[in-house]
C-alpha cells in the first residue's frame, strides 16, 4: 500500500517506525503512556525483537492532513504466529486452520509483548478521534485485504477505543487483569491501615520474610542505572522467559536501548543479597501509573516476588504520588496483596462470515464469564468493609 490521498488527508503504510518522526507521533500518542512511545516501539524495532524475522513486521500506518502534518498513526503488525500477545487465539487459529482456512497471516495493532492497556488509535488531541480513527480503521482494513489477511485484532486498547471500534462492526473481547489504585496514601502504613486486619498482616509478614537473609532492594531510574543493573536484569529476564515462554522474546540490545532512550521512565527495583544481584524486577512509569513488565531471579526466596512485584511498585506509587499499578498479566493472587480486579478489552474483524459468527457467540459467552468472575472477586476484596 504505497501513499493513499483522501480528499484533504493522507495515509502511509510504514514498514519502519524510525522513519516516522518521534515528535510527530509522540504528538499523536499523548505522552502518557511509555509503552505506545516511539522511543519504545522503536527499541523493539532497532534491536530486531519486533522484525519480520522474529514474526512481528512493522506495519504502521499514519495519517498526514493536508499541512503535511502527522494527525493519526497506528502501531500495527503483520504476525505470521500469535506469540507475544497475551490475548490468545490460538484455539480460533487451529479452529480455523482445522476448516481450511488460513489464520496466518494476521494484522496486529498492539504494544509488541506488552499487556499494558492503552492507546492503540493514537489521535492528535487537537483533532476529531472519530474522523481520524475511522479514516485509519479503513486504511488497516485496506491493508487486511491487500495483504490477503482474513483477521486483525485490536488488543489492550482503551475503553472508548473498544466503544468506538464496536460500533464499527468489529467483535467485542474482554479480559481480566489486577491493577492497584492509590486512594492518595501517604505511606504504605496507610496503604496496610485500608485491609482487613488478617490480610494486614499477611502482608506485614511476607515484607519481613522476603528481606530475611540479609537481603536489601535497591530502586533505580534514569541516570543512576548503569550496565551492571542491565546485565543484570537481563539475566533474571532471561532465565524466567525460558522456562515461561520457551523463547524470550527480547533481546539484550533492546535492554540496552531501554537504558539509553527510556531511563528517565524505568523503574528497576534490583534485589541485593551478599555483594550481589539475586533477583529484578523491570518497571515503565507513565504520567500517572507504574507499569510491571519483567521479573525474574538466580535465587529462590520466599515471598521475594511479591515485594519486588508488588510491595515495591506500591512504595513507589505512593511515594511518587502516582494514580495507580498495573502489574502485567496473570494473577487472582495479586487480589490478597491490594489489587483489584479490572476490564481489559480488546476488538477483533473477522473477514469470514461464518467464522466471525461462531466467535461472535463464544465472544459473548466469554464476556459473561469475565465480568461474572470480575465480580465474584470484587466480593473478596482484601479492603475492610464497613462492619470490619
Amino acid at each position: 500500500m504505497g501513499d493513499v490521498e483522501s480528499g484533504a488527508v493522507t495515509i502511509k503504510l510504514v514498514g519502519r517506525i524510525g522513519d516516522i518522526p518521534a515528535a510527530a507521533w509522540d504528538a499523536c500518542a499523548g505522552g502518557r503512556n511509555p509503552l505506545v512511545s516511539h522511543a519504545f516501539l522503536n527499541a523493539l524495532e532497532e534491536s530486531g525483537s519486533a522484525s519480520a524475522k522474529t514474526g512481528w513486521a512493522p506495519h504502521h500506518l499514519t495519517l498526514e492532513d493536508a499541512g503535511g502534518r502527522l494527525v493519526g498513526c497506528v502501531p500495527m503488525y503483520l504476525k505470521n504466529h500469535s506469540y507475544g500477545e497475551y490475548v490468545f487465539d490460538h484455539a480460533w487459529a487451529a479452529a480455523y486452520e482445522r476448516a481450511g482456512g488460513h489464520y496466518y497471516p494476521k494484522l496486529q495493532i498492539c504494544s509488541p509483548f506488552s499487556p499494558v492497556p492503552g492507546p492503540r488509535f493514537l489521535v492528535r488531541p487537537d483533532a476529531d478521534f472519530e474522523t481520524i480513527a475511522g479514516t485509519l480503521l479503513a486504511g488497516c482494513l485496506e491493508v487486511a485485504r491487500q495483504r490477503s489477511v482474513e483477521t486483525l485484532h485490536v488488543t489492550f486498547c482503551t475503553e472508548a477505543e473498544w466503544r468506538f471500534l464496536g460500533a464499527q462492526g468489529l467483535l467485542q473481547r474482554t479480559g481480566e487483569q489486577f491493577h492497584w489504585e492509590n486512594r492518595d496514601y501517604g505511606s504504605f502504613d496507610d496503604f496496610l491501615a485500608d485491609l482487613a486486619s488478617r490480610k494486614r498482616k499477611a502482608l506485614k509478614k511476607e515484607r519481613r520474610e522476603a528481606l530475611e537473609n540479609g537481603i536489601s532492594v535497591e530502586v533505580l531510574s534514569g541516570q543512576a542505572l548503569r550496565e551492571e543493573h542491565w546485565n543484570a536484569m537481563f539475566g533474571f529476564y532471561m532465565d524466567t522467559g525460558s522456562r515461561k515462554w520457551g523463547s524470550p522474546y527480547l533481546n539484550r540490545d533492546c535492554f540496552r536501548r531501554f537504558g539509553a532512550v527510556l531511563a528517565d521512565q524505568v523503574v528497576l527495583f534490583l534485589a541485593k543479597r551478599a555483594g550481589r544481584y539475586i533477583a529484578g524486577a523491570l518497571n515503565f512509569r507513565g504520567a500517572d501509573t507504574l507499569y510491571g513488565r519483567y521479573w525474574g531471579c538466580n535465587e529462590e526466596h520466599r515471598f521475594l516476588h511479591f515485594e519486588l512485584c508488588y510491595y515495591q511498585a506500591i512504595d513507589f506509587a505512593i511515594a511518587h504520588k502516582l494514580a495507580r499499578v498495573e502489574a502485567g498479566a496473570q494473577g487472582p493472587h495479586k487480589l490478597a496483596r491490594g489489587y483489584l480486579p479490572k476490564t481489559t478489552y480488546s476488538a477483533h474483524w473477522i473477514k469470514d462470515p461464518g467464522f466471525r459468527r461462531a466467535v461472535a457467540d463464544y465472544l459473548k459467552q466469554e464476556r459473561a464469564q469475565v465480568q461474572s468472575e470480575i465480580d465474584y472477586l470484587d466480593q473478596h476484596s482484601p479492603f475492610r468493609h464497613e462492619q470490619d
